[in-house]
């Protein structure tokens, strides 16, 4: 497990839910791209729901990095697309991934018209350090 060092800033605003930056010992890292909420038949879990699938996609993603030896606070950067248009659903997907990771590793959260699977409003990109 690596030394994901998360850090704010004195000169950026602190409303902010997430590290700004994030320092890690150089090393190995995994690229983790595509966590879907999908369950292991391919069926998309929580349909239409925001919540649900930040849920159902970061438990896929703790299944990946557990499988290289590593857990969520060894991410260093995470990506969140949301299919949904209104702002809310936005807050919603960073408000679940606090409660679900703690301290939020440096990350964007991205608006997008559609995703790939039917019904999948949740999907997220991820690098960790191993």
């Amino acid at each position: 497990m690596a030394n994901v060092e998360l850090h704010g800033s004195d000169r950026l605003t602190t409303a902010v839910a997430h590290a700004y930056s994030a320092t890690v010992p150089a090393g190995a890292t995994v690229h983790i791209a595509g966590v879907a909420p999908l369950d292991e038949g391919g069926t998309t879990l929580a349909p239409g729901d925001v919540q649900g699938q930040v849920r159902a996609a970061v438990a896929n993603l703790r299944v990946i990095l557990d499988e290289r030896g590593a857990g969520l606070a060894d991410v260093a950067r995470l990506t969140v697309f949301v299919a949904e248009h209104l702002q809310i659903d936005l807050q919603v997907a960073v408000d679940t991934l606090a409660e679900l990771f703690g301290d939020l590793p440096p990350l964007s959260v991205v608006g997008v018209s559609r995703l790939r699977y039917d019904d999948q409003v949740v999907e997220l990109e991820a690098v960790a350090a191993l």
